[in-house]
């Protein structure tokens, strides 16, 4: 299916009413527009909280964990984690679907889910010893298969799906906050009582199973073996590209980390996987606030002008704090290393500071391919997954072999402007009112004062770098950045507020 362009222009936009929300308890009039952005902003502040408790867990459990300890646990989530990449979309579908019994297509949703996660416990169990091979670390095995003991619990947490396209923002966040909360605690308890990996191993499989427990408990509709040939006929139509995306996308880590074992030892393992936690958080967090929009930019497919408004604020919205971030990481990873988690990870320092730069340039129009599926166009990204993949095999690889931690982040880099510049072909076929560079500019100039403060600073503290002197920086590079941000994006921060409160008119000026 090809992309159908979108002309922005066709008619103003305005708020969207509709009689009612399927599902929703409230029989009343409802607006679309303002729910989404009332749970794109305080459900993804929500999640934005929870996954820096993520982020801090991996970091504070390379405190007590050696470099090959936690290259242990790297390969397992390389090596295991990412294959769960495969069946992503299924929940995605369900949302997009208009089916007018809703319980049912929910029970035959769940048994494609469970058939899918069936098929990739078979897959894993295949594979783990073939990975436990080919890096010569049969360390592994015990603990993967706790995690693939997971998978079924992963099918328990369908419910979510249910709340998720009612818009029900406060329910599904609470549900799927079980997860990151319970796996903390256990893990940070279990790695201070010194058990090394298997306190991230225990830890994550506690979580899940806890999360799957909590939402068959509050299930909307019962859990039942519903299978129907025409419903998996279209969930296969949806999620065969992004199949395809996904499993060229694995083939990444994964050689990277093979790569990177095979040229650097366990502890090279180790660093490429600690570095890789950055790009993790900020891909969960962008996924939050997409998760956020897309059952309400599902519900208006068919809207070509709202579409491109909800596209482009969305994106200014996510580019006011990835940005900053990004590059706040590769400022302050020098600071990181020498003043947290300790100079045993300082033969990384290059490669966090580039994945802080991929971070952020990972976020111009981050959310490109919810608005694609919405519109059930999913065959796009069977194309950038593979040249993606051609382009690291082609410069990235060859650089980390030659040149080690420092080659790899250079080879990163080129394969994310690759894929940018694909993200961007596609968004202008989608949008043709759209202009990418223009909103890079626009997302670049608050931080540039921040930096410019920051480096101002550090070149008039006398002495040696302090804990303190680096904390007093970063506090003035957040104020300069929130400060600038305002300035810049005042017009789109009222509209933002006035969505909160319950009344605001929509901002016109959309890029």
């Amino acid at each position: 299916m090809s992309t159908t362009p979108i002309d922005p222009t066709e008619r103003p936009a305005e708020v969207l009413e509709e009689p009612h929300l399927v599902g929703d308890p409230r029989d009343e009039p409802t607006s679309l527009r303002r729910l989404a952005a009332r749970g794109t902003l305080i459900n993804a502040a929500f999640f934005v909280g929870l996954q820096t408790l993520g982020l801090f867990k991996s970091f504070a459990v390379a405190v007590f964990l050696s470099k090959s300890e936690y290259g242990v646990w790297g390969i397992l989530v390389i090596a295991l984690g990412t294959l769960a990449w495969l069946k992503e979309g299924l929940g995605e579908k369900f949302v997009q679907q208009d089916d007018d019994d809703q319980c049912t297509a929910f029970q035959r949703a769940f048994t494609i889910d469970l058939i899918a996660n069936s098929l990739l416990m078979l897959l894993m169990l295949a594979t783990l010893p073939l990975f436990a091979l080919a890096y010569g670390q049969w360390s592994i095995v015990a603990p993967g298969l706790v995690l693939i003991a997971v998978l079924p619990a992963m099918s328990l947490r369908a419910p979510t799906w249910i709340f998720y396209r009612q818009l029900r923002y406060g329910r599904q966040r609470a549900l799927e906050a079980v997860d990151p909360i319970v796996s903390l605690i256990v893990t940070i308890v279990l790695a201070v009582a010194g058990l090394g990996y298997w306190s991230l191993v225990i830890g994550f499989a506690a979580g899940v199973w806890a999360a799957g427990a909590v939402a068959v408990a509050l299930s909307p509709y019962p859990l039942r073996l519903r299978y129907d040939r025409k419903t998996a006929g279209e969930y296969f139509h949806f999620t065969w590209p992004l199949f395809v995306s996904n499993l060229s996308v694995l083939f990444i880590p994964q050689i990277s980390m093979l790569a990177g074992e095979a040229k650097l030892g366990l502890a090279g393992a180790g660093v490429i996987q600690l570095a890789g936690t950055i790009g993790t958080y900020t891909d969960r967090v962008d996924a939050v606030i997409t998760e956020a929009l897309y059952p309400a930019i599902c519900r208006v497919k068919d809207r070509v002008d709202v579409l491109y408004e909800a596209f482009v604020k969305s994106n200014r919205l996510d580019l006011m704090w990835g940005v900053p971030f990004g590059v706040a990481v590769t400022l302050y990873a020098p600071d990181l290393v020498h003043f947290v988690i300790g100079e045993k990870w300082e033969s990384g320092l290059v490669l966090i500071q580039a994945f802080g730069l991929i971070s952020a340039l990972n976020h111009f129009g981050y959310n490109w391919a919810a608005f694609l599926r919405a519109r059930d166009e999913t065959r796009p990204m069977a194309v950038v997954g593979p040249i993606v993949l051609l382009a690291f095999c082609t410069m990235t690889l060859p650089l980390l072999i030659a040149f080690g931690l420092d080659g790899l982040a250079v080879g990163m880099c080129l394969m994310v402007l690759v894929s940018l510049g694909l993200r961007a072909h596609y968004v202008k076929k989608l949008f043709p009112g759209y202009s990418m560079i223009r909103q890079a500019i626009r997302a670049i100039l608050p931080t540039l004062p921040a930096v410019g403060v920051a480096l101002a600073f550090r070149e008039l503290m006398p002495g040696a770098r302090t804990p303190g002197a680096a904390v007093a920086e970063i506090a003035l590079y957040v104020g300069v950045t929130a400060a600038a941000t305002l300035v810049l994006e005042r017009a789109l921060v009222r509209e933002v507020i006035g969505y909160l409160r319950g009344r605001s008119r929509p901002f016109a000026d959309a890029v």
